[in-house]
């Protein structure tokens, strides 16, 4: 193996970035345009086609890692779309003053996805779900993004998580 080569565990985990990135869009469409989710997966493989181009993904890796980068991505918006009432309550009832429709489009979609895949992934560390959240954020949101994400999310995970969280290995 050459020093840029990616080992399998670095590979799926930039095809779980990926995934989430693709969620995201998909979620985004759905709350910014008003689509069901029903269109919203109707142009989900023209939405991943763009996002490919945009990642500039060759060939080869798009073959090895799209499956994957599709199904993940997929499955998450549907357990959002499928649970958006209990997740869009909980959100709410986390962030106090800020009412779910004055949030950022880009962070109210971030912390859907991100607690779809802490309530429906426990495959998935928390912190995993949390940081890549939290670095999305950062990425698509304003300056302030990543903290409020973040405080979000943690408050969520106390709340919501914690018999899952004991059993988790403590990763140093």
């Amino acid at each position: 193996m050459t020093s840029t080569s990616k080992t399998p565990t670095q590979a799926k985990s930039g095809a779980r970035r990926r995934a989430r990135e693709y969620c995201l869009a998909l979620l985004f469409q759905a709350d910014v345009a008003g689509l069901s989710p029903a269109r919203v997966f109707q142009d989900a493989e023209r939405s991943l086609s763009l996002m490919f181009e945009s990642w500039q993904i060759k060939d080869d890796e798009r073959r090895k890692l799209g499956p994957e980068i599709e199904d993940f991505g997929r499955r998450l918006a549907e357990q959002y779309f499928e649970h958006a009432a209990e997740i869009d309550e909980a959100i709410e009832q986390l962030s106090y003053d800020w009412a779910l429709d004055r949030m950022a489009a880009i962070d109210r979609n971030i912390l859907r996805m991100a607690i779809a895949e802490l309530l429906h992934f426990p495959e998935v560390p928390i912190s995993a779900a949390i940081n890549e959240a939290v670095d999305l954020a950062k990425e698509y949101g304003t300056p302030e993004s990543g903290k409020f994400v973040n405080g979000i999310l943690g408050s969520f995970v106390r709340e919501h998580c914690q018999a899952r969280q004991a059993s988790e290995p403590v990763r140093e």
